[in-house]
This record gives C-alpha cells, structure tokens and sequence, in this order.
C-alpha cells in the first residue's frame, strides 16, 4: 500500500510540473503580449492600441469611442513611472465574455500624476492563435 501511494504521489508531482510550465508558457506570452499594448497606450497611440487589441475587444468598443475613453482616463495620470506585474491569473471563462483562454494581469503602475495605480490587463487567446488584449482597466 505505500508503494502504491508512493506512485501516484510521483505522478501527481509530474502531472502538475507539466501542467505549471504549460501554463507558464501561456502566461508569459499573455504578459508579453500585454506589455506590448499597454506600450502603445503609454505612448498615445491610441488607434494602433485599437487595432492591436482582440477581435471581440474590437467588437464590443468602436475606435472612435475607445480612443476618447483611454484618452480621457489617461491623459490627467502623466507620463508612466513604473510598471510591475503584481499577479496573472489563467481563466477559461470571465463573467459577460465568451469561454475561451485569458489571463489576468494586475500591473502596480506609478504615473506622473498618480503614485499607486492597478492596472488590470486581460489579452486572451485571439482565433489566429495570437494572444490580444480584451479587457484593460485603471484603479
């Protein structure tokens, strides 16, 4: 009877290393992919941080009215100062968005103008396989 708890145990401590670098992976290419946008909103590309976002991003927020919204919450923050992630989260579904592959990333963000922020970040896996931010959200 050890022996065989023994096994499993091993096969679970497997199971779970290849699931925890799986994930990983998708992790750092969400955050990859999450920096690099924010990149453009530090910059004031507005409209290119439209068009790089997903497809259901795309969908649910017109150009025009994202560039007016982001300009407006971020403009009165300054230049940035400091950007670091806080946590990633990996999630199948999120309340009011379609299943699908996500991450959560928190960002704690010192602006010119604001010294403690939370930037929340959510790229999800686009259809061309491509991680896309859906989701971004000051605090």
């Amino acid at each position: 009877m050890p022996r065989k708890f023994v096994a499993i145990a091993i096969f679970i401590l497997i199971t779970a290393g290849f699931s925890i670098a799986a994930d990983s992976g998708e992790e750092k290419a969400a955050v990859a992919a999450a920096e690099k946008w924010v990149a453009l909103v530090d910059a004031g590309k507005y409209a290119d941080s439209w068009k790089e976002a997903s497809e259901y991003f795309k969908s649910a927020v017109d150009q025009g009215q994202w560039e007016q919204s982001i300009q407006s919450a971020r403009k009165p923050l300054g230049k940035i100062i400091l950007r670091k992630v806080k946590s990633k989260t990996y999630q199948s579904t999120l309340p009011g968005a379609p299943d699908g592959e996500y991450v959560i990333i928190q960002f704690e963000t010192s602006f010119q103008h604001k010294k403690s922020a939370i930037e929340t970040v959510t790229p999800m896996l686009d259809k061309d396989g491509q991680w896309r931010v859906s989701g971004y959200y000051i605090k």
